[in-house]
């Protein structure tokens, strides 16, 4: 029988990659991830897990050593944030552009500087075309189910392709919620032993990963994106397949609020449950809004927004991360190239907020929908919490 036990959202991650029965562990502490590591390093120690655990020098190893472990076939995870994330950068290029499988926790962070260990979405914002599958949780009970999910969806012939899956730094990493973990038959059931398709093997050598000369270039990389593309709909299976089997309701995009309203939030990550309750308050006030909740962002479910969106007048985009020396942030920025050039296109309005862990209780998320009904907000975007907005 399923149990249900309050625990850090972090411990629930590497309950979720135990019951995954990964084979290596690549492992570099930082801040917030550093607990999610640490529990795995003991399920290893005390033979909870039988995995290889590999504690190296720095994230851009960590990475290294997963690409690696996975191209010799093993089931590979590994977790960062922030600037560990941005160490890792030249190798999650080789990662995807290799159809490595790897499942990865981003632990959200800000990226320096000045020196912020608090959330926010800049550090995966910085590596969005990484050509991996992005989703995002809100919850420690996402985190677990979508961890599980993620070896699913990489691992899958018609994708293998790399997954990471982004969880708000503290806001949910240090978080004690409660959690229903399912049964280790269940998870065996729904993901079984990984299959490599192409390995390394010294008996048959082989050349993974070559250069790519100017003749060739171009096509490896438009396959790599194409895979990308076409794991949409895998991405779809695997949430319905989630869904029945753990009970959920996940999609691409999920909804709630009053349905075709005048006005919706869209937001990814954790600020949606506190979105959630302003849109409860404001249909208890009479008003007519919703909210457009971002599973998953790479790659991005375009026909599945739109039909979110749909009948919406105006979308409240809230970003978590400034995009420098552009007009808005790189949600909105993505949104807004969604619906150019179709008819009846929402107005769209962009808010950046939570910058550097900072507070967005849900009265700040009244008081935006209050001022974008009126249009006091700026036509490119607004950094709430910078002077009279604090």
């Amino acid at each position: 029988m399923p149990k249900r036990i309050g625990i850090e959202v972090s411990l629930a991650v590497a309950d979720a990659v135990k019951m995954a029965k990964a084979d290596v562990i690549s492992a570099y502490p930082i801040t917030p991830q550093t607990h999610i590591v640490e529990e795995l390093s003991t399920y290893v120690a005390n033979g909870e897990l039988d995995a290889e655990f590999v504690p190296v020098e720095s994230e851009h190893s960590a990475m290294s050593a997963a690409v690696g472990a996975s191209a010799a076939g093993a089931r590979v995870y590994t977790a960062t944030s922030a600037q560990g994330l941005a160490l890792m950068h030249e190798i999650l290029f080789i990662a995807s552009a290799m159809r490595l499988p790897i499942v990865m926790t981003v632990a959200n962070r800000s990226l320096s500087g000045p020196i912020s260990i608090w959330n926010d979405h800049s550090d995966i914002m910085t590596e969005r075309d990484i050509n991996w599958i992005q989703l995002f949780v809100e919850d420690g009970q996402e985190s677990l189910e979508l961890t599980l999910a993620a070896f699913k969806i990489a691992e899958d012939k018609r994708v293998l392709l790399p997954t990471c899956v982004n969880m708000d730094g503290f806001m949910l990493t240090h978080m004690i919620e409660p959690i229903v973990f399912p049964d280790q038959a269940v998870v065996d059931k729904f993901l079984p032993t990984y299959k490599p398709l192409l390995t390394l093997d010294p008996k048959k050598p082989a050349t993974l990963g070559p250069v790519g000369v100017p003749e060739v270039y171009l096509e490896a990389k438009k396959q790599c994106e194409q895979a990308l593309l076409d794991s949409l709909d895998v991405v779809k299976e695997v949430l319905a397949e989630v869904n029945k089997t753990f009970g959920r309701k996940y999609d691409l995009v999920e909804t709630n609020g009053r349905k075709k309203a005048e006005t919706l939030f869209v937001t990814m990550g954790s600020l949606g449950e506190t979105c959630w309750s302003a849109v409860d308050n404001l249909i208890a006030q009479g008003q007519d809004v919703g909210q457009a909740r971002i599973r998953l962002w790479r790659p991005f479910p375009v026909k599945e927004f739109i039909k979110a969106c749909k009948g919406a007048e105006r979308l409240i985009v809230i970003d978590r991360a400034i995009s420098p020396g552009s007009v808005c942030g790189p949600v909105a920025q993505e949104i807004k190239s969604v619906f150019y050039g179709l008819k009846d296109a929402p107005e769209i309005v962009n808010i950046i907020a939570g910058i550097g862990g900072r507070d967005v209780p849900v009265a700040d998320f009244e008081e935006m929908y209050r001022l974008a009904k009126k249009r006091k907000l700026a036509k490119t975007y607004t950094l709430w919490g910078l002077n009279s907005n604090a």
